[in-house]
């Protein structure tokens, strides 16, 4: 697509919702479904229209991270937050800080390491249980844990909760997507965490191009949501 547009602006809505809005040539924004692009901070707003302000004579749609996160909280998850309640909490679920090693295992202590604090951390903020399983074999949550969790979630605004999923599915991990998204933890140290596993078997093995790839392009993900929470909190 060829840019269409000169001035890029950010306005206050004039609902009684307040918030803000990306204009193009004074003219504001819908989503990609259709509905006023209304989000929560001035912060937001400006790098959302940064995005658009970046673009060259041919815009790249796949340069959007933060307008796609605004516009699937909007679209998807305003309409069905429950079930995106429940998406996200099958993260922690499958959380990849639960299943550790085996004890006799080198990989063990670096998992002990960096991971049991982040678990024990989450325990002591959310008054849960996590399980821990060496092995692969699933464990599910207790039912109050899995409760308190869904009510945590549950209480969170669209945008907040679209920004978490990201998180989670990109680490595979409710503990780290919540130390991150609750200022608990650097969003690098957050990555850094939940790849431990990739980066041990990489040293012993060596790197593969492609996977390197993917993996520079799920990183580039994971901060863009990261930063996306920090302009809400702002």
């Amino acid at each position: 697509m060829k840019r269409f547009y000169s001035d890029v602006g950010v306005r206050r809505d004039d609902g009684e919702d307040g918030g803000w809005r990306v204009l193009l040539d004074g003219r504001p924004i819908r989503t990609q479904g259709g509905h006023p692009q209304v989000v929560p901070t001035m912060q937001l707003a400006e790098a959302m229209a940064r995005e658009w302000r970046e673009q060259a004579e041919d815009i790249d749609p796949r340069s959007f991270p933060l307008r796609d996160m605004a516009d699937h909280a909007i679209d998807i998850v305003r309409a069905a937050s429950n079930q995106t309640v429940e998406t996200v909490l099958a993260f922690a679920e499958t959380d990849t800080l639960a299943y550790r090693a085996d004890p006799e295992d080198a990989l063990f202590a670096e998992q002990q390491r960096i991971w049991e604090p982040l678990v024990a951390a989450l325990e002591e903020r959310e008054g849960i249980t996590m399980p821990r399983v060496s092995g692969i074999v699933h464990r599910p949550l207790a039912p109050a844990t899995a409760e308190k969790l869904r009510r945590r979630l549950s209480r969170m605004d669209a945008f907040t909760l679209a920004g978490l999923h990201n998180l989670a599915a990109l680490a595979a991990s409710l503990t780290i997507a919540l130390a991150v998204a609750d200022d608990q933890m650097d969003a690098e140290a957050g990555w850094h965490a939940s790849e431990l596993e990739t980066d041990w078997q990489a040293r012993l093995w060596g790197r593969d191009a492609e996977a390197e790839a993917r993996n520079a392009s799920r990183h580039a993900g994971f901060m863009k949501a990261a930063q996306f929470l920090t302009l809400l909190r702002n």
